[in-house]
């Protein structure tokens, strides 16, 4: 009766008959095989498969060793991952799934203030290269130019400061050291602004004179072109961006109409070389352009300031 049943099973091969001792070798993991056309649907499907277990079972043999490497049923698949969307258990475990660490940022204190009030103070820098702070030989040459500039090569003439890109803050905390009253900075960096920008505003003691915007520089001054009034115009800009992160030629039409450029402005942009740089922004003249290894200075000036471009540029 054994060997009749077992030779008309569809799911194996001809097997040897039962005896009373169970079987304890182990077959290696296959498909079995089964007619794509023939294959039960639905309820039968289940069925069959339990029968199969059962007639395997019978015979002393494992049934996991014939069904782990089954294709799963594609439908079954989506079934589940539909109930998994309707209990909310998708979302958990997405939730609790391990993300990935982030790296730890640190910063290390390799900047200073050059002159003024608070000279060779101590300046946080991030150690990372996702800030670029103005090298000291650069920032020393640009304010050496705007003090001849403004008439007064001992100190900065006084007026407002707007930092664009700060970063550390080093070009703005140098601008107040100098002689500027007040000076906003314009920071995207949640991190740089909450452990660089504010730790160095606050030991240099400007942090009361300060105004920090935390948002784009585009957005910072299409707001101001936008909402006239709502922004002091500034005597000094400095522009000092990641340089593959910006295009010179929209930023300076930007400023060129911007109501945070003073009539009397001083602008300070630095560049890298091989980059086309205007003339004039706006009403305002170029009175140096400097090379520092392959970082370029320029700033441009008010028209009065022209009589000491020579002098200035030499």
């Amino acid at each position: 009766m054994a060997s009749s049943t077992l030779a008309s099973t569809p799911f194996l091969p001809s097997l040897p008959g039962p005896n009373h001792t169970r079987l304890s070798l182990r077959f290696p993991a296959r498909r079995l095989p089964v007619a794509a056309s023939a294959a039960p649907k639905g309820a039968a499907a289940s069925e069959a498969a339990r029968e199969r277990r059962r007639f395997l079972e019978r015979y002393g043999l494992n049934p996991d060793d014939f069904e782990e490497d089954a294709e799963p049923d594609p439908r079954e698949e989506r079934r589940r991952e539909r109930r998994m969307r309707r209990s909310g258990r998708g979302e958990e475990e997405a939730a609790v799934a391990p993300a990935r660490p982030v790296e730890r940022r640190e910063t290390h204190k390799m900047l200073q203030v050059l002159a003024g009030k608070v000279r060779r103070r101590k300046l946080l820098s991030p150690k990372d290269r996702n800030v670029r702070p103005m090298m000291e030989v650069v920032r020393g040459a640009a304010f050496d130019i705007l003090q001849s500039a403004g008439g007064s090569p001992a100190s900065l003439k006084p007026g407002l400061w707007l930092d664009l890109y700060s970063g550390t803050g080093s070009v703005g905390i140098e601008a107040m050291s100098r002689g500027c009253s007040e000076a906003h900075f314009v920071e995207l960096d949640p991190w740089v602004i909450s452990e660089v920008l504010k730790p160095n505003l606050d030991c240099t003691g400007f942090l009361d004179t300060s105004h920090i915007h935390m948002l784009r520089v585009e957005n910072f001054l299409d707001n101001a072109e936008k909402s006239k009034g709502r922004y002091p115009s500034f005597d000094y800009i400095s522009v000092t961006p990641p340089y593959v992160e910006v295009n010179y030629s929209t930023l300076l039409d930007q400023l060129a109409r911007s109501p945070l450029v003073g009539e009397d402005c001083f602008i300070l942009v630095e560049y890298p070389l091989k980059t086309d740089m205007p003339e004039s922004c706006g009403k305002l003249i170029k009175i140096a352009d400097r090379k520092f290894g392959r970082t370029n200075l320029l700033i441009y000036g008010p028209t009065w300031s022209e009589k000491k471009k020579g002098r200035i540029l030499r």
